[in-house]
């Protein structure tokens, strides 16, 4: 089976322009799609983190001449004012070797108060200001003197002119107005147009599971912007995938992104969960992480941050009470085991939707679907039949 490759001209936000034809989109399936489906509970209608009802997604892709690839995702709870109506949150780290802006505040309280901004690294503090400038612009902000900033990153450097920070505050905007439900663009776009995974190009990926807690059903999403390496290589359903294509992602041009190397994980739930089990529900994350190969290296940025959409655990600011309705800890297993097939599906949704990148001086390869095909087929790791979603980004 193989996938036309055409040129095609990117569309940069931050100069209004097109950008020069050095990235190649490709009509490039879901992992699922090709029996690639990690786990065994369902997923949601669309096999992303906008089938937690409520979220909204957003996404800037700048890409500027030869140098310049990079940009901009934005995770909204809700689309009221969520400096006002909070959610429970939280956040756990895996490894700490990065910039995540507004996690002391988070931890305290247990709380978001802002979108979730996703970037590169040295760009986490001009799109930390634009987002607060935006949202003092806002209705019902006109007193507030205080915000708390929620920014991640990953270090995108081989393929994007960092030290030019080149993200604007046209591009942080672009990304929050823009957020919507629906299907989310995956791959090279947004903060993972210019990263890398286990030796291949790397991205946005995101996906979703349906999980039964008692007589209910709750569901669980995942988008994550994977930029990060392993020693022994990438893992797709238990296969060393890396290991039998010659790229154990520890060194060289063919494996840029060695043991070290950063992600992403945003999980949201639709789940009334407490800001403590939040927690315990974003450690699960790291498992999913882990078996995709990644191995949390000492100059890895690893980061989970997690919160709930659900109304009846929001919290109005100032409120002089919290008395709301909780899932307790007895039954949190299922929700732990749809976060941790939902990590495993967005990271290999990422690398199947991301294209080769050329940037800075470099090239980013992606991952040869037709032989990592092969070689799950090989393998009898293939799923199939598979259950669709029925709408497919």
């Amino acid at each position: 089976m193989k996938y036309p490759i055409r040129a095609c001209l990117v569309l940069s936000l931050a100069t209004g322009g097109f950008a020069a034809p050095t990235m190649q989109a490709q009509d490039r399936p879901r992992a699922r799609t090709l029996g690639v489906a990690p786990g065994i509970l369902p997923t949601g209608a669309l096999n992303a983190i906008t089938d937690v009802p409520g979220v909204l997604v957003g996404q800037t892709t700048v890409v500027r001449g030869d140098s310049i690839r990079t940009g901009v995702t934005a995770i909204l709870p809700h689309g009221g004012n969520l400096y006002r109506d909070r959610v429970p949150a939280a956040v756990f780290v895996i490894n700490g070797f990065g910039k995540l802006i507004g996690t002391t505040q988070l931890h305290e309280l247990g709380e978001l108060e802002t979108p979730i901004l996703l970037t590169c690294t040295l760009c986490v503090w001009k799109a930390a200001d634009a987002m607060v400038g935006y949202l003092l612009q806002q209705p019902g902000m006109g007193e507030v003197r205080s915000i708390n900033p929620v920014v991640g990153e990953t270090n995108d450097a081989y393929l994007n002119a960092i030290r030019e920070r080149p993200i604007t505050s046209a591009d942080v905007v672009a990304a929050l107005s823009g957020a919507r439900s629906g299907p989310v663009a995956a791959g090279s776009v947004g903060a993972g147009t210019g990263t890398l995974t286990l030796g291949w190009k790397g991205g946005i990926g995101t996906s979703s599971r349906r999980v039964r807690v008692g007589d209910s059903t709750w569901t669980v999403g995942v988008l994550v912007q994977t930029n990060f390496g392993g020693s022994g290589g990438l893992l797709l359903m238990g296969v060393p995938v890396g290991r039998l294509l010659g790229r154990d992602g520890l060194s060289g041009a063919a494996a840029p992104r060695g043991p070290t190397g950063s992600i992403m994980i945003v999980v949201a739930t639709d789940a009334p969960l407490s800001d403590r089990n939040l927690e315990r529900l974003a450690s699960r994350a790291a498992i999913g992480l882990g078996h995709t190969g990644a191995t949390a290296g000492n100059g890895s940025g690893d980061y989970v941050l997690s919160f709930s959409t659900n109304p009846a655990v929001r919290r109005t600011a100032g409120a002089p009470w919290l008395d709301s309705p909780q899932l307790g800890n007895d039954v949190m297993s299922p929700l732990f085991a749809g976060v941790i097939e939902a990590t495993e599906e967005a990271i290999d949704n990422a690398l199947f939707a991301a294209t080769t990148v050329t940037g800075n001086g470099h090239t980013a390869e992606a991952l040869p679907v037709d032989e990592v095909l092969t070689l799950l087929r090989e393998r009898q790791a293939l799923v199939l039949p598979l259950p669709v979603p029925a709408t497919r980004p």
